[in-house]
């Protein structure tokens, strides 16, 4: 298959597969199977695919360079305006829920902190996802890529008004703060080090390590829960999976992923090279 045609290819897979959550929200609401609280559940849903399409977005810069395959870059464009979308249907539902009552809404937002910083997400992404064609990228040349650093603080304040619309049970936001960190810290390491094992490898505790601190410094300001409390928790078999755990298995799963990757490729040269090898006469 020519690389055009596999990017063909993987931007409609790539479609479906954005527009699979919001279809099954739709088939939710038409059979009745959003609970007692269908507009709550509708928005907590449109909400935490917000943040989860915001991490691949922001992910798939790491993954192009580990995996070493340029048509990942092909689909960024549309996983960030997606992350645009299910935010814009996130608020959307939000304002439905107040009756379409637009100073309800606004005085809402003023008033509620963790509203303030949605919103001003809402915002954030909106431009991105404008300014993310050909022709805005021609029209802002050097401002285009300052602008879309604005992917940055708009992560950082959609997992803090996840943390804070959580309340008690920040298990979630944990992970998704976890994985964020993740991915920061590849970027700020050496260029060499990002894609060697050993460099996936201290990632893989540094995300951990991340996403304890966000645990302990969350329940501590908010609950005044003890951290040796939470580490007890961490470490006790019987509460696999906790939030640290599943951002240690997503980083190992990251591994495992790229050493598939590399080996497949070492393989297919190998074959490749004894092809040749076998096919051509030497003289």
């Amino acid at each position: 298959m020519s690389t055009q045609r596999l990017i063909f290819w993987l931007r409609q897979a790539t479609l479906v597969l954005l527009c699979l959550p919001a279809l099954h929200l739709a088939w939710r609401w038409y059979t009745d199977d959003l609970g007692a609280r269908p507009v709550t559940e509708a928005t907590h849903v449109t909400g935490d695919w917000t943040i989860v399409f915001l991490l691949c977005s922001l992910a798939l810069t790491p993954a192009r360079a580990t995996f070493d395959w340029m048509p990942l870059v092909q689909i960024r464009r549309r996983i960030g305006v997606a992350a645009a979308l299910y935010a814009g249907l996130h608020f959307m539902i939000y304002v439905a829920d107040q009756k379409w009552n637009l100073i309800v809404v606004a005085l809402e937002i003023a008033k509620r902190f963790y509203l303030t910083i949605g919103f001003a997400t809402l915002l954030m992404l909106v431009a991105l996802a404008v300014t993310s064609t050909n022709g805005w990228q021609r029209r802002l040349k050097r401002n285009w890529k300052r602008l879309h650093w604005l992917i940055y603080p708009a992560a950082v304040l959609a997992i803090l008004h996840f943390f804070i619309q959580s309340k008690a049970n920040v298990g979630e936001p944990t992970v998704a703060a976890g994985l964020f960190a993740w991915l920061m810290i590849w970027r700020l390491m050496p260029a060499k080090l990002r894609t060697r094992f050993l460099g996936l490898s201290l990632l893989a505790i540094g995300a951990t390590l991340a996403a304890f601190l966000f645990e302990v410094g969350w329940y501590g300001i908010v609950n005044h829960i003890s951290p040796l409390r939470l580490l007890d928790a961490d470490i006790d078999p019987e509460l696999f999976p906790r939030p640290i755990h599943k951002v240690l298995i997503v980083s190992l799963g990251a591994i495992a992923l790229v050493a598939a990757r590399r080996g497949t490729v070492l393989l297919k040269r190998h074959w490749t090279r004894r092809y040749i090898q076998t096919t051509i006469p030497t003289s």
